[in-house]
């Protein structure tokens, strides 16, 4: 993997990401394909309407359905999807944590038992590295040890403690299987973990950052503390993360928490906000959320957003769109993820474009001047 930095805005970034399978500006938002789909779209969407050049899918998912032996056999995410650009995989370790009922987090992994069918199962460090390289993804994510907010001091210090010795861990056995040849076209980032804790974060992307991973992730974030919390948290963590790689900021967010992120030195995001509230009703426009299922709706003629350019917004009226969501046509889940989707992936665009020409202060300012 290469990684450019080709501008800055103060702390805001622009960058380019270079895989065995896409070129990535940055910033960029991946949406997430949590199966190896992204919710109501196939590839074609993703690739003549959306442009997009990465998107997540989930290990935990792929790992227990349909298996990642079965993905490498059907050619690795890649092949088997038909979405030839770049993959990132999450380690699994937060659905492990959140999905199970019966999740233990132990000194060498996390013992969990699967949502679907109650089997049992232990992730290792070393046992995720080997699903994503079945799964074949660009950018792979090591297991961390994920606190839920708000724990003990002594619960976040166990989970750095945890975490660190997994990342060497993974660092060392990721290396070591590149030596025989093994995942040779992917790259493995590791995640900083602790709290809201200024000291605990520095300590964590401290011992990280020493190691020899590819790119940086801050993770346990956007778990429930506050906008505030997380904006000084990602602050106080990106001035200990290098600049010369790849800054991931996991499971955010909001159009206004990308901005606020970015403004504070986040090039990568993932969230499944934008495609979740497209099947709920909650459309992204530039002059901030709609609420498309309302009454108000029913003989609107404009489009969503007069200012986007999405198929959706090009082609179809506010009243076709309520009609649809109101009448639970699948044509509707579709029409709304590709016009959120747009609008991150366009958003992301614009900001890339402002920073480039360092101003992006003054979109930061009209940004919200729209949403008042």
């Amino acid at each position: 993997m290469q990684f450019t930095l080709d501008a800055t805005s103060k702390n805001a970034r622009a960058g380019t990401i270079v895989t065995a399978h896409s070129t990535i500006k940055t910033p960029v938002f991946m949406p997430v394909g949590t199966v190896g789909s992204v919710k109501s779209l196939d590839a074609e969407d993703l690739l003549n309407l959306l442009g997009a050049e990465i998107i997540l899918a989930n290990t935990y998912h792929m790992y227990l359905r349909p298996g990642d032996a079965t993905v490498a056999k059907m050619g690795k995410l890649h092949n088997f999807t038909k979405y030839p650009k770049s993959f990132l995989t999450d380690s699994g370790g937060f659905q492990a944590f959140s999905l199970s009922d019966i999740s233990k987090p132990k000194e060498n992994g996390i013992e969990f038992r699967s949502h679907i069918d109650g089997s049992k199962h232990f992730f290792t460090p070393k046992k995720v590295i080997d699903i994503q390289t079945n799964l074949g993804s660009d950018i792979m994510m090591i297991l961390d040890d994920l606190v839920a907010l708000p724990a003990t001091q002594e619960r976040i210090k166990l989970s750095i403690e945890r975490t660190t010795a997994w990342a060497q861990e993974s660092i060392d056995y990721f290396r070591s299987q590149q030596a025989k040849g093994i995942c040779t076209e992917q790259n493995i980032f590791a995640i900083i973990q602790g709290g809201t804790d200024k000291a605990f974060r520095t300590k964590s992307a401290t011992e990280l950052c020493a190691m020899d991973y590819d790119g940086f992730a801050i993770g346990g974030l956007s778990v429930g503390e506050l906008n505030n919390e997380m904006y000084e948290t990602v602050a106080h963590t990106t001035q200990y993360m290098p600049k010369d790689k790849p800054r991931y900021l996991m499971g955010v967010g909001t159009p206004e928490d990308l901005i606020e992120n970015i403004e504070r030195g986040i090039d990568m995001f993932d969230c499944v906000m934008p495609t979740r509230n497209a099947r709920n009703g909650t459309l992204f426009t530039s002059f901030g959320r709609m609420n498309i299922k309302g009454a108000k709706f029913k003989e609107d003629t404009t489009p969503i957003d007069p200012e986007c350019q999405c198929l959706t917004c090009k082609t179809y009226s506010r009243a076709y769109i309520n009609h649809l969501f109101r009448s639970r046509e699948i044509t509707y889940f579709r029409l709304a993820t590709i016009h959120n989707l747009h609008y991150y992936l366009n958003l992301m665009k614009e900001v890339r474009e402002a920073i480039l020409e360092d101003r992006f202060a003054a979109y930061k300012k009209e940004f919200y001047k729209k949403r008042s």
